[in-house]
């Protein structure tokens, strides 16, 4: 008989390691990842990428950074069918994309303080750039969550907002990764300030962390 796949049903706060697939098994505002990106000093550049799979036909928020002055710092936060939206230090901006099909979607994002370009890719298709008004760097202090939208630094979520799905291979970087990494995400290695195969996570609520 072929094994089972070895699930970890996991409740309160844990540490993670290894190529964990995060699930997210209802809405709520009580499940969510916090992740510790290795972050020193403040973020003039940013490159984030993830992958994800939902049926949900309602916006939702990915991945939320906030820090003290700005609880939408980075925010990454999907309007199926075919929008999403990118905030950069409060400031929104709308993509219009392919529309989403049932399937794992790798969705990256970059974005460059001194120049407020803004970059967006969708399974490694970038869409048109755009340039933000916010010269800004981000951080260095930071709260960063999986699955819920931040209205305040590190809480106040919204039910309507969460995601609901499975999550993997979140990994961020302080500088923006070249277009043909991007394209083809078999060459870029683990991010350098949050890798997901060894950075900590900490899990919250009824997120199930299952072995690939």
């Amino acid at each position: 008989m072929k094994p089972l796949p070895i699930l970890f049903l996991l409740s309160g706060c844990f540490a993670l390691t290894g190529q964990n697939i995060l699930l997210f098994p209802k809405q709520s505002v009580t499940d969510y990842v916090i992740l510790r990106p290795t972050v020193k000093q403040a973020l003039k550049q940013l490159t984030v990428c993830l992958r994800s799979y939902t049926s949900l036909q309602r916006e939702h928020s990915l991945y939320s950074l906030a820090t003290p002055g700005s609880d939408n710092a980075f925010l990454i936060y999907p309007m199926p069918p075919n929008n999403i939206s990118i905030s950069i230090n409060q400031e929104d901006l709308y993509f219009n994309v392919d529309p989403d099909v049932l399937d794992w979607k790798q969705t990256c994002v970059a974005w460059d303080s001194v120049t407020g370009l803004l970059q967006l890719w969708v399974n490694g298709k970038r869409y048109p750039r755009r340039v933000t008004t916010s010269r800004s760097p981000i951080g260095p202090q930071m709260s960063l969550i999986l699955g819920q939208d931040q209205d305040s630094f590190g809480g106040k979520f919204d039910a309507s907002q969460c995601f609901v799905g499975e999550m993997s291979d979140v990994n961020m970087w302080d500088h923006v990764l070249s277009t043909n990494t991007i394209s083809n995400s078999y060459l870029y290695e683990s991010g350098n300030i949050f890798s997901w195969t060894n950075g900590a996570k900490e899990i919250r609520g009824g997120v199930m962390a299952l072995e690939n």
